[in-house]
C-alpha cells in the first residue's frame, strides 16, 4: 500500500512521523506523493484552537480529493486524535485509524490489518504508565543528515493553558540505553545531528519511568556516539533546568549553541497565573549562566500574548524582557482557551482586537531581532551542515541548504559536488535575507 504523512504542530510530531515511515517501510508500504497514496496519515496538535480546526479542513479536503477512490483512508494520530478519539470516525468515513501519542508503538501493526480487512476500524488511544518502546527495524536507504529522536513523552507540569498533560499523559522516561542504540543505528545510516525531544526534555529521568539517568549524563552518552557530529534538544522548561546541563554548553562540543527556552511572558503576575513555578528574575539568571558558559548562544523562546488578566503594563513588561535578553527569534501566539485546562475559567478574558494589536508589537519587535542577529553574521565564518539541494539558485548556479551550529539557514553554491547531503562545508557569510543566510564556501583549515 502507498501511503502519505502529513504533519502538523510541533516537532514531536515531525519526530513520529519520520519514525512511523520509517517503520512502515520496513514492513512493505510504500511512501508517495499524494496523488498517488491510498492511505493517508495525518499528525495532528492541539495546543492551539487554530491548528484543530485545521485538521477538520484537512479530513475534508482529503476526502473531497479522493472520493472516487475505493481504497483510500485515513489514520489519525497526534494529540486531536487523543482528544477526540473516535468520535472522528462518526463525522469523517474515511478515518479508519485513531491513535494517540502512546499508541504510535502499535500503528503499524494496526495499519497492516487495516490493508488486510477493508471493513475494519481502529482505535489506539490508552495512555500506558511507563514509555512505550518502539520498534527499530530500518530501512536500507541512506537517511536524511538531521534526525529527531524522543526521549520522553507527556508532561506533569499542569500550566495553566496547555492541554499537553491532558492528551500526551503523564512523563514517561525512555530508557537511556534504547536512546543512544537508536542515536547509533542512526548514525550508522548517515544521520549527522540529532535533535532529543520531550515536553520537557530538563526533567528527564525524573519520573518513575527513569533508570536514574539524568538529562545532563544523557548529552555525554550520545555526544559519545561515533559519527554524531552535532546534538540539539527542545523543549525545555526553565523551572527545571540545571547547572549540570547549562555546563554541557561549555563542555560538549557536540552540544550545539542554540537553546529555545520558552518564557511565555515578561510579567512575573502573569507567570504566576499560568502557574510556571519561576519569575523574570529566575529565567534572568538562566540566561546568565548560559551565556557564561557559552557566550556566543542563540536563544529562542515561546511568548503567550493576552492570557486572561494580561494589562497593558504586563504586556510592557514582556517587550522589555525581549530586549534585554535579545532572543535570536520567538514563537509567538495569541491565548485561547483549551478545554478542560485551569485558564480556561479565567477572568477577564483579553479582548480579541487587544490581543491582535498585542501580538503584531510584539511580532514587529522579534522580527527585528531576528533581522539585526542575521545581519551581524555577514563576514564571519561557520561549518554548515548540508541538508540537501537548495531551493533558492545563486549566482553560480544550483545552491545547497544546510545549517550553522546556530541552527541558522545558510544556502550556498558547492561546485562540482554531486552529492553533497551530509557533510560539513566551512562556509563564509556573504548575505543576510529575511529568515536566511547566504554562504560561499571556504578552503578548509586543517
Amino acid at each position: 500500500m502507498k501511503f502519505h504523512v502529513i504533519t502538523m504542530g510541533c516537532q514531536m510530531n515531525v519526530g513520529d512521523g519520520d519514525w512511523l515511515t520509517r517503520s512502515l517501510q520496513t514492513t512493505g508500504f510504500t511512501p508517495a506523493p499524494e496523488h498517488e497514496a491510498d492511505l493517508f496519515i495525518l499528525f495532528t496538535c492541539s495546543v492551539r484552537e487554530k491548528p484543530e480546526q485545521k485538521v477538520a479542513s484537512e479530513l475534508g479536503r482529503i476526502a473531497d480529493r479522493h472520493r472516487d477512490n475505493p481504497n483510500a483512508c485515513v489514520a489519525v494520530g497526534g494529540c486531536v486524535a487523543q482528544q477526540l478519539g473516535t468520535s472522528l470516525w462518526r463525522r469523517f468515513p474515511m478515518v479508519r485509524l485513531v491513535f494517540g501519542t502512546d499508541g504510535i508503538a502499535a500503528a503499524p501493526r494496526a495499519l497492516a490489518r487495516l490493508a488486510e480487512e477493508p471493513g475494519l476500524r481502529l482505535s489506539l488511544l490508552d495512555f500506558t504508565e511507563s514509555y512505550p518502546e518502539r520498534d527499530q527495524s530500518w530501512p536500507e536507504d541512506r537517511l536524511p543528515p538531521r534526525a529527531f529522536v524522543s526521549i520522553m513523552q507527556g508532561c506533569d507540569n499542569y500550566c495553566a493553558y496547555c492541554i499537553v498533560p491532558f492528551v500526551r499523559g503523564r512523563q514517561k522516561s525512555r530508557g537511556a540505553a534504547a536512546v543512544v542504540e537508536e542515536c547509533r543505528n542512526l548514525a550508522e545510516r548517515g544521520v549527522r545531528e540529532v535533535t532529543l525531544l520531550g515536553q520537557n526534555v530538563n526533567s528527564y529521568g525524573l519520573d518513575a519511568s527513569g533508570d536514574g539517568t539524568s538529562f545532563a549524563r544523557l548529552l555525554d552518552a550520545v555526544a559519545a556516539v561515533p559519527g554524531i557530529a552535532r546534538i540539539r534538544f527542545t523543549t525545555s522548561h526553565p523551572k527545571d533546568l540545571s547547572d549540570d546541563v547549562i555546563e554541557r554548553f561549555g563542555s560538549l562540543p557536540q552540544l550545539c549553541p542554540a537553546l529555545h527556552l520558552p518564557v511565555q511572558s515578561g510579567s512575573d503576575r502573569i507567570l504566576r497565573r499560568m502557574g510556571r513555578r519561576y519569575d523574570t528574575a529566575d529565567y534572568r539568571r538562566l540566561v546568565a549562566k548560559l551565556r557564561r558558559a557559552r557566550p556566543d548562544l542563540a536563544l529562542t523562546t515561546d511568548l503567550i500574548v493576552g492570557f486572561p488578566g494580561e494589562t497593558e503594563a504586563d504586556f510592557k513588561e514582556t517587550l522589555d524582557l525581549v530586549r534585554e535578553v535579545r532572543f535570536e527569534s520567538g514563537f509567538s501566539f495569541m491565548y485561547g482557551d483549551r478545554p478542560g485546562t485551569a485558564s480556561e475559567r479565567l477572568e477577564p478574558k483579553i479582548a480579541p482586537e487587544a490581543k491582535a494589536a498585542r501580538l503584531a508589537e510584539l511580532q514587529t519587535l522579534l522580527d527585528a531581532g531576528l533581522t539585526a542577529s542575521l545581519a551581524a553574521r555577514v563576514g564571519t565564518s561557520a561549518e554548515i551542515l548540508i541538508e540537501g539541494p537548495s531551493r533558492r539558485d545563486g549566482a553560480a548556479g544550483p545552491s545547497w541548504r544546510g545549517r550553522d551550529p546556530w541552527g541558522r539557514i545558510v544556502n550556498l553554491p558547492l561546485p562540482g559536488h554531486g552529492d553533497a547531503a551530509g557533510t560539513i562545508v566551512p562556509a563564509r557569510i556573504v548575505q543576510a535575507k529575511k529568515h536566511s543566510l547566504i554562504g560561499e564556501a571556504e578552503a578548509r583549515d586543517d
